[in-house]
């Protein structure tokens, strides 16, 4: 189980301590929601939690099936609704760097990626658009 301390900072602000880790996070309002965006909001982290779950759950199967995984980045999108204000939209774009994966391999990483724990876990309204390129 996964423990985290979270504290408010005033001014729209928030710090959350990985407890195990002692690794820190800040948040802080958008701009466009009475913040100065100059941090992450938590929005954005339930956005960003998505691609990095898909690239952690492709790396842990391709080492489960001796895939050799190239270095590769990822893009992330984030469209906000007004009413109510929610995520509506999270688009992830991965761009692997130059590999030797076959086209089964590939299919099986995009599904692998697709069942990741967040993607699973967010609201079935929130649509999740993932793209490729291999």
């Amino acid at each position: 189980m996964a423990h985290y301390k979270g504290n408010y900072l005033g001014v729209l602000r928030t710090s959350l301590i990985h407890i195990k880790s002692k690794s820190e996070i800040i948040t802080d309002a958008p701009t466009d929601n009475h913040g100065k965006g100059e941090a992450f909001s938590p929005t954005d982290l339930a956005s960003a939690a998505l691609g990095s779950c898909m690239a952690t759950i492709m790396g842990i199967y391709a080492n489960k099936h001796g895939i050799e995984l190239p270095k590769f980045n990822y893009d992330i999108e984030k469209t906000m609704a007004a009413n109510p204000r929610r995520i509506e939209k999270i688009k992830i774009h991965f761009t692997f760097d130059e590999n030797n994966l076959s086209e089964q391999e590939k299919v099986k990483l995009e599904r692998a990626a697709r069942t990741c724990p967040v993607a699973l876990s967010l609201h079935p309204d929130i649509e999740q658009e993932a793209t490729f390129s291999f």
